[in-house]
């Protein structure tokens, strides 16, 4: 059985936020999973369906690191802006509209190093609308 899909709302984690956030799915979606929008594996737009997760730890993160150097080595976190550009990975053998589904086995990566998972869906099944 396919893992459940990604709806708007879902509640996602990313290894290097201090705050949980949500996927935000814009509601073209030809397919509903309980009355919500589902995603696909390319729903990964910075500040459109990736919302910050607070603040941000990674050293990678050049706002992170300029501010750790200021404080003499001290970790200093700074306000996350997710940096996502590749997919939601594995790819889902579910379709919507033409491409994969984005799942609650799928992560994406942020060019900071953080992977963002999701934590809960509010979508067992996909029903179309």
């Amino acid at each position: 059985m396919p893992a459940p899909v990604l709806t708007e709302g879902t509640p996602l984690l990313c290894t290097f936020g201090m705050a949980p956030s949500m996927l935000n799915v814009i509601p073209t979606s030809p397919v509903l999973a309980n009355g919500l929008p589902t995603a696909t594996m390319i729903d990964v737009i910075p500040l459109v369906n990736i919302l910050p997760f607070g603040m941000c730890m990674s050293i990678a993160n050049p706002m992170v690191a300029a501010a750790t150097a200021a404080a003499m080595g001290a970790l200093v976190p700074m306000p996350c802006i997710p940096m996502t550009s590749s997919p939601w990975m594995p790819p889902s053998p579910i379709l919507l509209g033409g491409l994969p589904a984005a799942t609650m086995q799928s992560s994406c990566i942020c060019a900071y190093g953080g992977v963002i998972r999701p934590i809960i869906s509010p979508a067992l099944e996909v029903e179309l609308a």
